[in-house]
């Protein structure tokens, strides 16, 4: 927002929500026709302590309606009416500013759905995993910032629960960045801020690790001549070198193309053909040379490079936070990963890769499986000794209703299907940061907050390795948080038939793929992915080829396809075990 279009007011509520001092209608309506004669077309109110009393917004709310009734316009307690005054400036503004552009084109959209005769239900995808109407997202729009990757999570754990997994890891690796993302007893790990662009927003999103990693990330080298891939990247125009579109710098995709696991005339299928020449061109003059490598051997190290930056990434959410990422399926997505999926987990000892079929347009197969799904927080800070229940309950209570309401107007009104999750943001007095846990309402009514510390000492033992139970360490609740859930009718999971596990049928042929364990090249079998079956098996090292991605199995992997067409690859020491797991 420039600084000549931050406009204060004469107001003041203290941190109680007692009025210190009045709001100064004229000045509100001063700094409203301020901004009208700057032709703005969205506002945002945000004032000093109005999560906890709202009433000095509310009336500067109707006179901005009045001044500039086109206007769009967000008011601080309405979005987010919790403490931290920048974190809620910022997620204000981020929803003006995204307002007006989501509103004109989801009303575009449903005109033209109109017209066009669609008689099903149109649904927005959240950055919180869930999703919603156009009418509900018009008044969030920011909920949408960051959903790109956000139906990820949410089909990994279909993928992976088909085998009856309830934790996985997946991966998207498109073609500018690689998405890491973690699913706990069948729910995507949530976070309760980020950032866009340096930009605060304090509202729940699923905890998406990103980096720039991706099929057209440029490979290029430092000044203390090493080999670095990323974070930029060739786009779409002109691409990588091998598109044949203008692009002359080397990338992931060009690396993947001369060590052999992409096939230069079936690239989507056939229907665009790679330059070979091109990526040769662009890895020898930009990498081979500068580092005295052959073409070959500077592909592998892009390749390597790529895996490590990738294999980071995964830790980032998973060991960093004391979690044992070998305890987990990898499930690898994006026109890309299938490539690096299996090497990636080998960095990570991971044991076990799963590739859906449908691995290219991973995140829409997510979206068209996800909840309708709304996140409500309340700032309640007190000190948990002298806190009492029937408010900390009433409020709880006020949350769920308001988001029962909500799933209401959206059409879900049987009881079945809506499920409410209660959560708290709290810290040890003393401590600058919180956590946010969820815990069981039902359990609370009945044991008093007494159960909710518990809740809280076993999440930070969890979290850090330590608690301070049993101290006399007081606690703060800070926040309380509610979500409120409808559950939608997804689309089934087809199952196949079995079929004889032999592969020989699909087949294709053979051809020279780079092997890292032996840093060569060896003539290795390539088979048709489009047509295999439950129950065929293939032994790495290998190439599966579809229309939109290619997988990779290494010497130390085999693969048997599942029963809804997953590529499962498997350490070939675990054969045994694991083919009982998906074969029954």
């Amino acid at each position: 927002v420039p600084r000549d279009r931050r406009v204060t007011v004469v107001e003041r509520m203290d941190v109680d929500g007692q009025v210190v001092t009045a709001l100064d209608k004229e000045s509100v309506r001063s700094a409203a026709r301020a901004l009208k004669d700057e032709a703005v077309d969205a506002v945002a109110i945000c004032f000093v302590h109005s999560y906890a009393n709202p009433v000095h917004e509310e009336e500067a709310k109707t006179i901005v309606r009045e001044e500039l009734p086109d206007a769009y316009l967000t008011v601080s307690h309405e979005l987010l009416p919790q403490v931290r005054l920048y974190d809620r400036i910022s997620s204000s503004v981020l929803n003006s500013y995204v307002g007006p552009i989501l509103a004109r084109y989801l009303k575009s959209l449903t005109k033209k759905l109109a017209d066009s005769g669609f008689s099903g239900v149109l649904l927005i995808m959240q950055s919180n995993g869930g999703v919603a109407t156009p009418e509900t997202t018009e008044a969030k729009p920011v909920m949408t910032l960051l959903s790109g990757p956000a139906g990820g999570p949410v089909a990994g754990i279909t993928f992976a629960g088909a085998q009856g997994y309830k934790d996985c890891i997946t991966v998207d690796m498109g073609g500018t960045s690689f998405d890491a993302a973690l699913v706990q007893d069948g729910v995507p790990l949530l976070r309760s801020e980020g950032w866009i662009n340096r930009q605060r927003l304090a509202l729940p999103m699923l905890d998406i690790h990103t980096i720039g990693a991706g099929g057209g990330s440029i490979g290029w080298i430092d000044d203390g001549g090493l080999l670095r891939m990323g974070p930029q990247s060739a786009g779409a125009d002109p691409g990588p070198a091998c598109y044949g579109h203008g692009g002359t710098l080397p990338t992931c995709s060009d690396a993947n193309l001369v060590l052999g696991y992409l096939n230069a005339d079936f690239f989507l299928g056939g229907r665009m053909k790679l330059d070979m020449d091109a990526a040769y061109q662009a890895i020898d003059t930009h990498v081979a040379k500068p580092l005295g490598l052959s073409v070959e051997d500077a592909a592998a190290g892009m390749f390597q490079v790529m895996n490590v930056n990738m294999a980071a990434g995964i830790r980032e959410i998973t060991t960093r936070r004391g979690i044992d990422p070998r305890e987990f399926p990898l499930v690898v997505a994006g026109g890309a990963g299938p490539i690096h999926g299996a090497l990636i987990a080998e960095e990570m000892e991971i044991p076990i890769v799963l590739v859906p079929k449908e691995s290219s347009i991973f995140c829409a197969g997510g979206m068209l499986r996800s909840d309708l799904k709304h996140s409500y927080v309340r700032t309640y800070h007190t000190v948990l000794s002298r806190a009492e229940l029937p408010p900390i309950l009433l409020a709880y209570r006020q949350l769920e209703k308001h988001g029962s309401r909500i799933l209401a107007d959206e059409g879900v009104h049987e009881l079945g299907r809506v499920k409410v999750e209660f959560g708290a943001d709290m810290r040890y007095l003393g401590q600058h940061n919180e956590i946010t846990f969820d815990f069981d309402i039902i359990k609370l009514e009945q044991d008093g907050l007494d159960y909710l510390a518990d809740a809280f000492h076993s999440e930070h033992d969890r979290l850090f390795g330590y608690s301070l139970r049993g101290t006399p360490t007081d606690l703060e609740i800070v926040n309380l948080r509610v979500t409120a859930i409808g559950l939608t009718d997804k689309p089934g999971m087809q199952k196949m038939a079995q079929a004889d596990p032999d592969s020989a049928g699909y087949r294709k042929g053979t051809r020279p793929v780079y092997i890292p364990e032996d840093r060569s090249f060896h003539h290795v079998n390539v088979y048709d992915g489009e047509r295999m079956v439950y129950g065929n098996m293939v032994a790495g090292p290998a190439i599966i080829e579809q229309i939109t991605t290619s997988t990779l199995v290494p010497p130390g992997y085999n693969m048997v396809v599942d029963s809804v067409g997953t590529f499962c690859l498997y350490k070939k020491e675990i054969e045994h075990t694991y083919l009982r797991r998906v074969m029954g």
